[in-house]
Protein backbone atom coordinates (compact mmCIF):
# COMPACT_ATOMS: atom_id res chain seq x y z
CA UNK A 1 0.00 0.00 0.00
CA UNK A 2 1.65 3.27 -1.18
CA UNK A 3 -0.18 5.81 1.34
CA UNK A 4 -0.01 10.01 0.86
CA UNK A 5 1.30 10.96 4.43
CA UNK A 6 1.26 8.95 7.99
CA UNK A 7 0.57 12.39 9.73
CA UNK A 8 -3.33 13.07 8.94
CA UNK A 9 -5.68 11.57 10.97
CA UNK A 10 -7.74 10.29 7.59
CA UNK A 11 -4.75 8.71 6.49
CA UNK A 12 -4.02 6.83 9.74
CA UNK A 13 -7.25 5.57 10.29
CA UNK A 14 -7.10 4.88 6.85
CA UNK A 15 -3.97 2.65 7.52
CA UNK A 16 -5.55 0.92 10.69
CA UNK A 17 -8.24 -0.63 8.69
CA UNK A 18 -6.52 -1.64 5.98
CA UNK A 19 -4.23 -3.31 8.80
CA UNK A 20 -7.12 -4.85 10.68
CA UNK A 21 -8.18 -6.14 7.55
CA UNK A 22 -5.21 -7.46 6.27
CA UNK A 23 -5.16 -9.27 9.24
CA UNK A 24 -8.02 -10.59 9.35
CA UNK A 25 -7.92 -11.90 5.90
CA UNK A 26 -4.67 -13.32 6.39
CA UNK A 27 -2.45 -11.53 4.30
CA UNK A 28 0.86 -9.22 4.67
CA UNK A 29 0.73 -5.49 4.46
CA UNK A 30 3.72 -2.93 4.23
CA UNK A 31 2.63 0.25 3.83
CA UNK A 32 5.18 2.72 2.48
CA UNK A 33 4.96 6.87 3.32
CA UNK A 34 5.38 8.83 0.04
CA UNK A 35 4.80 11.63 2.72
CA UNK A 36 3.32 14.08 0.07
CA UNK A 37 6.11 13.67 -2.48
CA UNK A 38 4.37 11.71 -6.08
CA UNK A 39 7.81 11.37 -7.41
CA UNK A 40 8.55 8.98 -3.87
CA UNK A 41 5.06 7.64 -4.43
CA UNK A 42 6.45 6.41 -7.77
CA UNK A 43 9.75 5.31 -6.69
CA UNK A 44 8.00 3.15 -3.94
CA UNK A 45 5.59 1.78 -6.18
CA UNK A 46 8.47 0.87 -8.56
CA UNK A 47 10.36 -0.84 -5.38
CA UNK A 48 6.92 -3.21 -4.64
CA UNK A 49 7.17 -4.27 -8.08
CA UNK A 50 10.65 -5.04 -7.89
CA UNK A 51 9.82 -7.31 -4.64
CA UNK A 52 7.03 -8.74 -5.94
CA UNK A 53 4.01 -8.02 -4.30
CA UNK A 54 0.69 -9.72 -6.03
CA UNK A 55 -1.26 -7.39 -5.26
CA UNK A 56 -1.04 -3.07 -4.61
CA UNK A 57 -3.23 -0.73 -3.04
CA UNK A 58 -2.82 2.97 -4.05
CA UNK A 59 -3.94 6.17 -2.48
CA UNK A 60 -2.99 8.84 -4.59
CA UNK A 61 -1.06 11.95 -4.27
CA UNK A 62 -1.17 13.23 -8.28
CA UNK A 63 -3.99 10.73 -10.10
CA UNK A 64 -2.27 11.19 -13.57
CA UNK A 65 1.91 11.03 -12.68
CA UNK A 66 0.91 7.47 -11.10
CA UNK A 67 -0.52 6.08 -13.72
CA UNK A 68 2.81 5.31 -15.84
CA UNK A 69 4.09 3.14 -12.15
CA UNK A 70 0.07 1.35 -11.63
CA UNK A 71 0.56 0.56 -15.77
CA UNK A 72 3.98 -0.81 -15.15
CA UNK A 73 2.87 -2.93 -11.92
CA UNK A 74 -0.15 -4.40 -13.86
CA UNK A 75 2.14 -5.37 -16.35
CA UNK A 76 4.18 -7.68 -14.14
CA UNK A 77 0.21 -9.33 -13.15
CA UNK A 78 -0.17 -7.12 -9.99
CA UNK A 79 -3.69 -6.12 -9.03
CA UNK A 80 -4.28 -2.64 -7.82
CA UNK A 81 -7.02 -1.04 -5.89
CA UNK A 82 -7.35 2.67 -5.50
CA UNK A 83 -8.82 4.59 -2.66
CA UNK A 84 -9.83 7.94 -1.80
CA UNK A 85 -8.20 9.46 -5.66
CA UNK A 86 -10.28 7.81 -8.68
CA UNK A 87 -7.31 6.81 -11.33
CA UNK A 88 -8.24 6.60 -15.29
CA UNK A 89 -10.94 4.65 -16.54
CA UNK A 90 -9.52 1.07 -16.75
CA UNK A 91 -6.14 1.60 -14.84
CA UNK A 92 -6.98 -0.44 -11.90
CA UNK A 93 -9.64 -3.07 -10.54
CA UNK A 94 -11.24 -1.56 -7.84
CA UNK A 95 -11.91 1.90 -7.07
CA UNK A 96 -12.90 2.28 -3.79
CA UNK A 97 -14.19 5.60 -1.67
CA UNK A 98 -16.62 9.01 -2.11
CA UNK A 99 -17.53 10.18 -5.80
CA UNK A 100 -15.12 13.72 -4.84
CA UNK A 101 -17.01 15.95 -6.99
CA UNK A 102 -20.87 14.66 -6.01
CA UNK A 103 -20.21 15.16 -2.17
CA UNK A 104 -18.74 18.38 -3.21
CA UNK A 105 -21.86 19.80 -4.70
CA UNK A 106 -23.87 17.92 -1.96
CA UNK A 107 -22.35 20.06 0.56
CA UNK A 108 -22.79 23.22 -1.09
CA UNK A 109 -26.72 22.05 -1.30
CA UNK A 110 -27.00 21.38 2.44
CA UNK A 111 -26.10 24.81 2.42
CA UNK A 112 -28.65 26.00 0.06
CA UNK A 113 -31.08 24.19 1.95
CA UNK A 114 -30.18 25.56 5.29
CA UNK A 115 -30.48 29.16 3.48
CA UNK A 116 -26.44 29.92 4.17
CA UNK A 117 -25.53 30.46 0.58
CA UNK A 118 -27.22 33.24 -0.90
CA UNK A 119 -25.41 36.66 -0.55
CA UNK A 120 -22.92 35.11 1.37
CA UNK A 121 -19.00 36.09 0.93
CA UNK A 122 -16.58 32.85 0.91
CA UNK A 123 -12.93 32.12 0.47
CA UNK A 124 -11.34 28.54 0.38
CA UNK A 125 -8.30 26.69 1.97
CA UNK A 126 -7.77 23.86 -0.91
CA UNK A 127 -4.48 22.08 -2.03
CA UNK A 128 -3.56 22.48 -4.99
CA UNK A 129 -1.58 19.61 -5.25
CA UNK A 130 -4.65 17.01 -4.70
CA UNK A 131 -6.62 16.37 -7.17
CA UNK A 132 -9.19 15.18 -5.21
CA UNK A 133 -9.11 18.53 -3.49
CA UNK A 134 -9.62 20.48 -6.28
CA UNK A 135 -12.56 18.33 -7.53
CA UNK A 136 -14.23 18.77 -4.12
CA UNK A 137 -13.82 22.93 -4.47
CA UNK A 138 -14.90 23.34 -8.25
CA UNK A 139 -17.74 21.15 -7.95
CA UNK A 140 -18.98 23.17 -4.67
CA UNK A 141 -18.14 26.42 -6.09
CA UNK A 142 -19.98 26.02 -9.40
CA UNK A 143 -23.11 24.79 -6.63
CA UNK A 144 -23.00 27.20 -4.32
CA UNK A 145 -22.34 30.15 -6.86
CA UNK A 146 -25.23 29.49 -8.45
CA UNK A 147 -27.35 30.49 -5.37
CA UNK A 148 -26.01 33.44 -5.02
CA UNK A 149 -22.82 33.55 -2.85
CA UNK A 150 -19.66 35.38 -4.01
CA UNK A 151 -15.95 33.88 -4.57
CA UNK A 152 -13.63 36.18 -3.57
CA UNK A 153 -10.36 33.89 -3.57
CA UNK A 154 -8.76 30.46 -2.95
CA UNK A 155 -5.33 30.10 -1.15
CA UNK A 156 -3.75 26.46 -0.97
CA UNK A 157 -2.00 25.07 2.34
CA UNK A 158 -0.75 21.91 0.11
CA UNK A 159 -2.58 19.51 2.28
CA UNK A 160 0.36 20.49 5.37
CA UNK A 161 -0.97 21.25 8.25
CA UNK A 162 0.91 24.29 8.90
CA UNK A 163 1.06 25.65 5.63
CA UNK A 164 -2.83 25.57 5.66
CA UNK A 165 -2.89 27.79 8.91
CA UNK A 166 -0.74 30.01 7.25
CA UNK A 167 -2.88 29.89 4.43
CA UNK A 168 -5.79 30.49 6.46
CA UNK A 169 -4.98 33.77 7.86
CA UNK A 170 -3.33 35.10 5.10
CA UNK A 171 -6.76 34.60 3.53
CA UNK A 172 -9.06 36.64 6.06
CA UNK A 173 -6.46 39.17 6.23
CA UNK A 174 -6.50 39.70 2.85
CA UNK A 175 -10.77 39.25 2.92
CA UNK A 176 -11.75 40.51 6.05
CA UNK A 177 -15.84 39.92 6.95
CA UNK A 178 -15.86 36.84 5.19
CA UNK A 179 -19.14 35.12 5.72
CA UNK A 180 -17.55 31.48 5.61
CA UNK A 181 -14.29 29.45 4.40
CA UNK A 182 -14.80 26.28 2.82
CA UNK A 183 -12.21 23.79 3.23
CA UNK A 184 -11.54 20.31 1.25
CA UNK A 185 -9.18 18.36 3.43
CA UNK A 186 -7.79 17.74 6.70
CA UNK A 187 -5.08 20.15 6.94
CA UNK A 188 -7.14 22.81 5.48
CA UNK A 189 -9.91 22.72 7.70
CA UNK A 190 -7.56 21.86 11.38
CA UNK A 191 -5.36 24.43 9.72
CA UNK A 192 -8.28 27.32 9.03
CA UNK A 193 -10.04 26.38 12.82
CA UNK A 194 -6.74 27.58 13.82
CA UNK A 195 -6.67 30.73 12.06
CA UNK A 196 -9.83 31.96 13.30
CA UNK A 197 -10.24 31.21 16.45
CA UNK A 198 -13.37 30.29 18.24
CA UNK A 199 -15.27 34.22 18.21
CA UNK A 200 -14.76 35.19 14.33
CA UNK A 201 -18.29 36.03 12.64
CA UNK A 202 -16.26 33.88 9.43
CA UNK A 203 -17.61 30.19 9.52
CA UNK A 204 -15.78 27.19 8.02
CA UNK A 205 -17.35 24.60 6.40
CA UNK A 206 -15.17 21.86 5.37
CA UNK A 207 -13.65 18.26 4.89
CA UNK A 208 -12.57 16.25 7.81
CA UNK A 209 -13.27 15.68 11.47
CA UNK A 210 -10.20 15.84 13.89
CA UNK A 211 -10.60 16.56 17.77
CA UNK A 212 -9.22 20.09 16.73
CA UNK A 213 -12.15 20.36 14.48
CA UNK A 214 -14.91 18.52 16.62
CA UNK A 215 -14.06 21.18 19.31
CA UNK A 216 -14.44 23.83 16.32
CA UNK A 217 -18.04 22.22 16.08
CA UNK A 218 -18.67 23.24 19.41
CA UNK A 219 -17.04 26.47 19.85
CA UNK A 220 -19.65 27.77 16.56
CA UNK A 221 -16.48 28.07 15.02
CA UNK A 222 -17.51 25.10 12.26
CA UNK A 223 -20.37 25.12 10.78
CA UNK A 224 -20.59 21.49 9.17
CA UNK A 225 -18.34 18.70 8.11
CA UNK A 226 -17.93 16.34 5.24
CA UNK A 227 -17.14 13.44 7.14
CA UNK A 228 -15.23 10.24 5.18
CA UNK A 229 -15.20 7.01 6.65
CA UNK A 230 -11.43 6.05 5.98
CA UNK A 231 -11.32 3.27 8.49
CA UNK A 232 -14.01 1.10 6.12
CA UNK A 233 -12.09 2.54 2.71
CA UNK A 234 -9.20 0.82 4.08
CA UNK A 235 -10.87 -2.60 5.26
CA UNK A 236 -12.54 -2.57 1.75
CA UNK A 237 -10.11 -2.18 0.01
CA UNK A 238 -8.35 -5.07 1.62
CA UNK A 239 -10.95 -7.26 1.47
CA UNK A 240 -11.28 -6.68 -2.50
CA UNK A 241 -8.54 -7.01 -3.32
CA UNK A 242 -7.99 -10.42 -1.30
CA UNK A 243 -11.29 -11.18 -3.14
CA UNK A 244 -9.47 -10.68 -6.56
CA UNK A 245 -6.08 -12.18 -6.25
CA UNK A 246 -8.84 -15.11 -4.90
CA UNK A 247 -10.50 -15.10 -8.10
CA UNK A 248 -13.61 -13.07 -7.86
CA UNK A 249 -14.73 -10.56 -10.21
CA UNK A 250 -13.64 -7.25 -9.42
CA UNK A 251 -16.23 -4.81 -8.60
CA UNK A 252 -14.82 -1.58 -9.92
CA UNK A 253 -16.39 1.03 -7.56
CA UNK A 254 -17.19 0.58 -3.67
CA UNK A 255 -18.86 3.70 -2.79
CA UNK A 256 -18.61 4.57 0.93
CA UNK A 257 -20.81 7.15 1.56
CA UNK A 258 -20.40 10.73 3.05
CA UNK A 259 -21.88 11.90 6.18
CA UNK A 260 -22.59 15.87 6.87
CA UNK A 261 -22.34 16.23 10.68
CA UNK A 262 -23.09 19.50 12.39
CA UNK A 263 -23.79 20.05 16.19
CA UNK A 264 -26.82 17.56 15.85
CA UNK A 265 -25.02 14.61 15.14
CA UNK A 266 -21.56 15.24 15.75
CA UNK A 267 -21.71 12.56 19.26
CA UNK A 268 -20.87 9.32 17.89
CA UNK A 269 -17.32 10.62 16.51
CA UNK A 270 -15.88 12.18 19.77
CA UNK A 271 -14.71 8.37 20.66
CA UNK A 272 -13.03 8.10 17.35
CA UNK A 273 -11.34 11.55 18.01
CA UNK A 274 -10.31 11.53 21.29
Amino acid sequence: MTQINQTAAFFTQMNEGAQQAAKDVGCDLTIANANNDSSKQNSDIENFVTQGVTGLIVVAIDVNGVLPAVKAARDKGIKVVAIDAKLEEGSVETFVGVDNEKAGAEAAQWMVDKGLASGKSYGVVDAKNSFIQNQREDSFRKAIDAAGAKYTQSVSGDNVQEKAATAAQNLVTAQPGLDFIYTTGEPATVGAVSAIGADAKTKIIGWDLTKEVISGIDSGSVTAVVQQDPKTEGVEAVKELKAILGGAAAKGFIDVPITIVTKENVEPYRAIFP
